[in-house]
């Protein structure tokens, strides 16, 4: 049986209003290409999170996984210390 490496992102949940799921934002810091200049990029991922365990304001792993729905291609995995 062959394992598969899936990617992992951490980032802090910004909504828990739906069932079973939570919206996490990925932030990752770009440089301009012709200026040099240093800068944040965010990403919103919403995620799976099956008991509804991770609530606003929380630091999270989340790894890639099967399409759960139209949206939901991730799931929380654990909760973190720090981002």
């Amino acid at each position: 049986m062959t394992t598969t490496h899936r990617r992992q992102l951490t980032g802090i949940v910004v909504s828990d209003k739906m069932k079973k799921t939570v919206v996490v934002r990925v932030e990752r810091t770009v440089t301009h290409p012709k200026y040099g200049k240093q800068y944040v990029v965010s990403n919103r991922f919403a995620a799976h999170d099956e008991h509804g365990a991770y609530h606003t304001g929380d630091a999270v792993l989340i790894e890639e996984t099967r399409p759960l729905s139209a949206t939901k291609r991730w799931r929380v995995v654990k909760k973190i210390d720090h981002v």
